[in-house]
């Protein structure tokens, strides 16, 4: 019998995966709480915001490979004090200005069928929201979700950001870069300095913190007057 130690190779083999991230964030006032758990067979990204006295509790959620961009595109929204004095306006409507496409009762398709977006529910009693991308009939790429009562202007936010032809920025590189169909994603090649992509977050992070506004400092309260009480000393 061999009692020899396995070759090094096999020792060091493991079959249990590496951790995964797990990011939790509150806002100040602790209603809103934004969190990533990876999961394979979920949603990644959930932003849950606590009840209001003019709106039940909402949420929204977003499948691991939904881009960055969209995603930011809701929480610089949300963060946004400016974006709550504007009304409101139809999560569709950026899409139908570049040609989507009715799709069911109440949706719309792109013009290369590969994403839709649709809020399921009766026009009495409006339901979540879906966004849905795809390749082929069945083969999902992502999914966001947003609930009955989540603020319109959010979803807009994230329709508008779905639209903007503007190319993004990735990575150039085969690993970096996946994709499961080459055929759909045009690529560009540009020289970026070090520096600035580098110096990208710290701007992006300082564009976001100047927008804060600061509450008015409440006056001291005066001091009440002496009572009197008609006694000297």
């Amino acid at each position: 019998m061999d009692h020899r130690s396995p070759p090094p190779c096999l020792r060091l083999e493991s079959r249990q995966r590496p951790p995964e991230p797990r990011v939790l964030l509150t806002s100040p006032d602790q209603k809103a709480l934004l969190r990533l758990e990876p999961d394979l067979d979920g949603q990644w990204w959930t932003l849950s915001h606590a009840a209001e006295p003019d709106r039940p509790a909402w949420y929204a959620s977003f499948g691991a490979r939904t881009p960055v961009e969209l995603i930011a595109a809701v929480t610089d929204t949300l963060t946004d004090p400016a974006s709550t004095a504007s009304a409101p306006s139809d999560p569709y409507e950026p899409l139908r200005q570049i040609g989507w496409s009715p799709y069911c009762d109440d949706g719309l398709v792109s013009p290369d069928k590969a994403a839709y977006v649709e809020r399921l529910g009766t026009p009495d009693d409006p339901g979540a929201w879906f966004v849905t991308v795809t390749l082929g009939l069945h083969q999902k790429v992502w999914q966001a979700r947003f609930g009955e009562h989540t603020p319109a202007r959010l979803v807009t936010a994230f329709t508008d950001a779905l639209a903007d032809p503007a190319p993004v920025a990735r990575t150039d590189s085969v690993h970096s870069l996946p994709t499961h169909d080459p055929d759909v994603v045009t690529r560009r090649t540009t020289d970026v300095l070090a520096v600035l992509v580098a110096g990208a977050l710290e701007e992006r992070v300082h564009t976001l913190a100047a927008r804060r506004t600061v509450p008015p400092t409440k006056p001291m309260p005066s001091a009440p007057p002496p009572v009197k009480n008609g006694r000297s000393r």
